[in-house]
């Protein structure tokens, strides 16, 4: 590996760096309580080190919740080879609650705390990832009432169902309040179920 090389790929490790510890800050002690300064400490780097890669905090959480969405769209490739809409449907449900589980501080992030939004609309960018992931869901329902296989409605009404529903799950289960109902051994399997019971619901007799 030449010099180049080496430089870029220090680079994108640092800049990597910063992304993981800024997103744990962000969870353990909210948005508005970390600075840059206190990122810097977390890494041993000197806070102007982070301002060569960042413009300020507010862009260092916008890229911790898209690598979060990449996260996300990367475990849903595979959709677009499921030809039923309700199976489609029903795998981008458990995708949804997998991620959930297994990122829980990307999840916190991206749809639990005010700050990531808040900080989007300041800095005019939208939420365009958002709202890929929720037209994507849009389009698979609309194809599965299109094919009678869900019953018709609003497609926004269903959408904003099914949404609710898992990020529901996910967000009593990674605050620790599923456990309230039910042994932890079987959390994951009933947050499926219910997804099911959702799903079944929703067919068209």
């Amino acid at each position: 590996m030449g010099i180049v090389a080496r430089k870029e790929q220090q680079k994108q490790e640092i800049r990597q760096l910063i992304l993981d510890h800024s997103m744990k800050l962000f969870v353990e002690e909210g948005f508005s309580h970390v600075s840059m300064r206190k990122i810097a400490e977390r890494i041993q780097y000197s806070p102007t080190t982070l301002y060569l890669y960042f413009q300020d905090k507010n862009e260092i959480l916008f890229h911790c919740c898209e690598s979060g969405f990449e996260k996300m769209l990367i475990s849903n490739i595979s959709l677009s080879l499921i030809h039923n809409p309700i199976d489609r449907l029903h795998q981008m449900g458990r995708n949804y609650l997998q991620f959930g589980l297994e990122n829980p501080e990307f999840y916190d992030l991206m749809f639990i705390q005010e700050a990531p939004m808040d900080r989007i609309i300041e800095m005019g960018e939208g939420w365009s990832s958002g709202d890929q992931a929720l037209e994507a869901l849009k389009i698979i329902i609309q194809d599965g009432m299109d094919q009678g296989l869900i019953v018709p409605a609003k497609v926004e009404t269903v959408a904003m169902a099914v949404w609710s529903m898992v990020h529901g799950l996910v967000s009593l289960a990674i605050r620790k309040r599923l456990d309230k109902l039910v042994k932890p051994i079987d959390m994951e399997k009933t947050m499926f179920d219910s997804l099911d019971w959702l799903l079944k619901t929703l067919k068209k007799a």
